[in-house]
């Protein structure tokens, strides 16, 4: 990825667009506002206002890169967590394959800011998007891209669509996780069926097998890797059939960020196919983690000895009201954090320059533009103070924010995280 890409994002003016940044900034680039190494705290910046953590930014990025390359497997976080291509290019420094992605959209935001390499976790059967990928693909002998197929009718629409395109797209069967699942094909026999669409088709070419891990019903250790066991059976048949013949290397890939330790043992035990594999992992919340779900879903809680992920993210909220000694009010809401598995956590209150825990204090639902605190008898909390939330569900943090900060543990902001939702 060339840092050039990204040359764009530094030069893009501050204004009105971007929440909790300083008023008197308006007019600078983002690049000159980074260089001012302003506060968080006390150089204007306004609430509220999310920030991630330079330092645990960091910790994460570096951890996942041990844990792929102690385990053989390549990486290919999922891109539609941050949709930042800053990010994008600091996992791929990291030791990343390349970048996951789910909708067309996302595949078009990589490549404008230099991503040569993309799996797309998903069937695409859009006519005007083929013909796009197809164009790139003709245009750039160095780019990858990879996508799901899970459908006979699917495979069919692709071809059609890609009609005269000069480079086969490459494609993955899908195995669905189980019935009832999301996508992906149900059965073995049907996986077949797909697959011999593929060598029919003359603008695409089978490249693995894949899924998602995540679906797996009633989802425990055993059951996820029954099904990655299925998954790595259906690559072996598929290669003693000859499916993948003339391929430099077979894809076989899974993991999303609860299971990616049930991914590395079982693909530990791929044998030797008739080309090398490509074990993929795809999980991506682990950039920035969280303080609900992933803090307790994350594989690094069954073996500590490998690790452990840090929340990045902190939400930076002011009371504007306190009505009551148990209730009190900040000034964020639905708008900006995250809520669909978990509210937001407070963790510590800011005043006069002093941090404290934010004991006592709770937050019981969100409106709009509100949080609902409610405050026991311990709470010392005041109209003006800051309360810093910790969020639930990374991927429904970063779309809330278009540029955020990059805070040091002092509050020294060394860089601002652009999004593209």
């Amino acid at each position: 990825m060339a840092l050039d890409a990204l040359t764009p994002l530094a030069e893009e003016r501050v204004d009105h667009r971007f929440k909790g940044l300083p008023p008197d900034a308006e007019g600078l680039t983002v690049g000159e506002l980074a260089a001012q190494r302003r506060n968080l705290f006390t150089d204007g910046f306004t609430t509220p206002v999310l920030a991630l953590s330079a330092e645990r930014l960091e910790h994460n990025l570096r951890l996942m890169e041990t844990y792929a390359a102690r385990h053989g497997l390549a990486f290919a976080p999922h891109g539609k967590t941050s949709m930042a291509p800053q990010l994008f290019r600091r996992q791929i420094e990291h030791g990343a394959w390349g970048i996951t992605l789910a909708v067309p959209h996302q595949v078009r935001v990589a490549r404008a800011y230099g991503i040569q390499r993309v799996f797309l976790a998903n069937e695409l059967v859009d006519t005007a998007a083929l013909k796009w990928v197809a164009g790139q693909l003709d245009a750039d002998p160095g780019f990858r891209f990879l996508c799901y197929v899970d459908s006979v009718r699917g495979v069919e629409l692709m071809d059609e669509a890609l009609s005269g395109a000069s480079r086969p797209v490459d494609v993955v069967v899908e195995l669905a996780a189980g019935e009832g699942a999301r996508t992906g094909v149900r059965t073995e026999a049907e996986c077949a069926a797909v697959a011999d669409a593929v060598a029919g088709a003359r603008t695409l070419r089978l490249a693995g097998v894949a899924g998602y891990e995540g679906e797996v019903p009633r989802a425990d250790p055993e059951r996820v890797r029954s099904w990655l066991r299925r998954l790595v059976a259906l690559a072996v048949d598929f290669d003693r059939a000859g499916r993948f013949a003339g391929l430099d290397e077979i894809v076989v890939s899974a993991g999303g960020s609860a299971w990616f330790d049930a991914v590395a043992d079982v693909f530990a035990g791929i044998p030797e196919l008739s080309s090398p594999v490509l074990k993929l992992l795809r999980s991506g919340a682990y950039v920035s983690h969280d303080d609900g779900h992933y803090r307790e879903l994350t594989p690094f809680n069954r073996v500590p000895e490998e690790g452990a992920l840090e929340p990045a993210f902190r939400l930076w909220t002011q009371v504007v009201s306190r009505p009551s000694p148990e209730q009190a009010f900040t000034n964020a809401g639905k708008r900006d954090a995250a809520y669909d598995l978990d509210l937001p956590v407070a963790q510590v209150v800011r005043r006069d320059g002093g941090e404290r825990p934010a004991d006592g204090i709770s937050v019981t639902g969100l409106s709009d533009q509100h949080a609902w605190l409610r405050t026991d008898a311990e709470a010392d909390l005041e109209v003006g103070d800051w309360v810093g939330l910790g969020l639930s569900h990374p991927c429904t943090s970063f779309d809330k924010w278009v540029l955020i900060p990059v805070a040091e543990a002092d509050g020294t902001v060394v860089d601002y995280i652009r999004t593209f939702f």
